[in-house]
């Protein structure tokens, strides 16, 4: 059964020095500890990203996820460092933190296509939210991974279609 979540969208500038550390603590726990993966995690992009942050009824953060625009990665928006505490892990939160990314893409990036680099073992997830696998599984930071894509909402796609006037 899910907690209740507190979500916050913020850019790096509104991020308090506190949530910050938080974001970082939990990175780090993730990406550097439990995944063994020695990469420099803290990079230029976090300063131009949205930070998505999943607080707990404890005030805790346990999910996170970051928002960047369109040009800086990828030609396209991305959702990136999507991450999840070990004790929130199964809970269904992973999938409530991909609906959050992709609502604060949408809302504050354009509601055009979505790219990610997904560990190539979750792909399946990453479908679940209409992403589909771009190219070859590829080796980024000693794991697999797989390039993903989320086509625009058909919406849009019409909506540029559309002879000016």
């Amino acid at each position: 059964m899910q907690q209740a979540m507190q979500w916050h969208w913020r850019a790096f500038d509104a991020l308090t020095t506190t949530d910050l550390y938080r974001i970082l603590q939990l990175r780090s726990q993730v990406f550097v500890l439990e995944q063994a993966i020695a990469y420099q995690d803290i990079d230029d992009l976090d300063l131009h990203a949205i930070h998505v942050c999943g607080f707990d009824a404890d005030a805790h953060l346990v999910a996170y996820a970051r928002c960047i625009p369109a040009g800086l990665r990828y030609p396209v928006a991305s959702l990136g460092r999507v991450v999840t505490a070990a004790t929130v892990r199964g809970s269904g939160l992973g999938h409530a933190l991909v609906r959050q990314g992709l609502a604060c893409i949408a809302a504050h990036l354009g509601n055009g296509a979505v790219r990610i680099s997904a560990q190539s073992h979750l792909q399946g997830f990453y479908s679940q939210h209409g992403f589909v696998a771009v190219g070859n599984d590829y080796l980024e930071e000693s794991i697999w991974h797989r390039a993903m894509e989320r086509p625009a909402p058909q919406s849009v796609l019409q909506q540029s279609a559309l002879p000016s006037a």
